[in-house]
């Protein structure tokens, strides 16, 4: 049986689950696990993802790469179920499966969206977080690189291409005369003129860089939809957190983008229950939801994780934190809700995907005819909502 890849988390780590599919195409009996370790929650599923695969595969080789291979080493190699561990920073190399080649090409229909990494690594100090540990430095991907990724990626069938990182906004300051993530945007949408859309994933939005701000408010294949890592609403958690934004630069920098984008669609990842947080900081966070107008949110209740200087502080009650997080995504819900409501009667470009579905410019989610092939962009003018997608 050929390898098997199963990636947890992040964007990330899907795409990097496609490029190792590539990588082991011809490695028979070995299941990989992607891991994940931004959470303790992260961790867990980690785990039982391994014991599950185990079960189903009990004559395979097990090995686990990812996040946690590198913040729970120890403990994933002690476990009876895995056979061995390949660092995160290496997953990628072939020499560290002990195989030939590179990545194998994609298969013609395979994708309607691709993930295209441009990025790893972070160089940043978060006190919540131990993706640093699980990633290491900052390392950009050279332009020509990127170009023949989503050139390939397109060829083969792709009509939207997800352009990934960890901290996707430092991408090209280790590269020579330091570009800023807007070059390679510019690049990207002259050099392969056959890409119908180009998406951003997370971006920090301190760091979005003047050209970049520009393409978003011009350019039509960019699409008007941005994820901002905003954490939280309130400036001393924020300062607690060693972010690098205040809610002030957030809100200018959103009211900018919308003056030139309108159609502009917000998403943010925003953590409850931080370290210190009281009550009156929680109310900041729900009513940033409203002031920015995040109707693509991902809530994720705080858990400390070990040797990060937040882990130090003095922690919120976990019944408090899990009721902060319920009461953050109902509000996002609500918000979301009113924003679908807001695009009924309106034309929309739709990509089909493969479940009789698909995703607007702007990432609403919309049911489609199942006569509608998967990869096709069509437009819809969607008439009401159905269990939270337009119909």
């Amino acid at each position: 049986m050929a390898a098997e890849v199963v990636s947890l988390g992040c964007r990330m780590n899907l795409a990097e689950g496609e490029s190792l599919r590539g990588l082991l195409r011809d490695a028979d009996d070995l299941v990989v696990v992607n891991s994940c370790a931004v959470t303790a929650e992260a961790v867990r599923q980690t785990r039982q993802t391994i014991r599950r695969l185990r079960r189903a595969r009990p004559e395979a080789r097990l090995i686990v790469t990812g996040c946690a291979a590198r913040t729970e080493r120890t403990a994933l190699a002690a476990m009876a179920e895995v056979d061995g561990l390949v660092d995160n920073t290496a997953k990628l190399d072939a020499r560290a499966w002990n195989v030939a080649g590179l990545p194998g090409p994609v298969a013609p229909g395979a994708y309607t969206r691709a993930y295209v990494v441009v990025q790893n690594g972070c160089d940043h100090a978060c006190t919540f977080c131990v993706i640093p540990q699980g990633r290491g430095p900052s390392r950009s991907v050279p332009v020509p690189e990127v170009i023949d990724e989503v050139t390939r990626r397109v060829d083969a069938g792709a009509a939207e291409v997800v352009l990934s990182g960890v901290d996707l906004t430092s991408w090209g300051h280790d590269l020579p005369g330091a570009p800023v993530l807007g070059d390679l945007v510019a690049a990207i949408l002259h050099h392969v003129p056959t890409l119908p859309r180009l998406r951003l994933s997370s971006v920090d939005g301190v760091e979005l860089d003047p050209r970049l701000i520009a393409l978003i408010g011009s350019e039509p294949r960019l699409m008007p939809h941005l994820h901002l890592s905003l954490q939280h609403g309130h400036d001393l958690i924020l300062k607690r957190m060693k972010r690098r934004h205040t809610m002030a630069q957030t809100r200018a920098l959103v009211a900018d983008l919308r003056r030139q984008r309108p159609d502009l669609a917000l998403g943010a990842d925003l953590i409850a229950g931080f370290p210190t947080e009281d009550d009156a900081m929680h109310r900041a966070s729900l009513a940033a939801i409203d002031e920015l107008g995040i109707v693509h949110g991902h809530v994720f209740p705080y858990s400390p994780r070990p040797g990060t200087p937040a882990a130090r502080m003095p922690q919120v009650p976990l019944e408090v934190i899990r009721a902060r997080a319920a009461e953050l995504r109902r509000a996002v819900a609500a918000r979301r809700e009113a924003w679908l409501g807001s695009l009924l009667h309106q034309p929309l470009s739709v990509l089909a995907e493969s479940d009789g579905t698909g995703h607007a410019q702007n990432f609403a989610r919309v049911r489609l005819a199942p006569t509608v092939p998967r990869g096709q962009i069509v437009t819809v003018i969607p008439e009401r909502i159905v269990e939270g997608l337009l119909a």
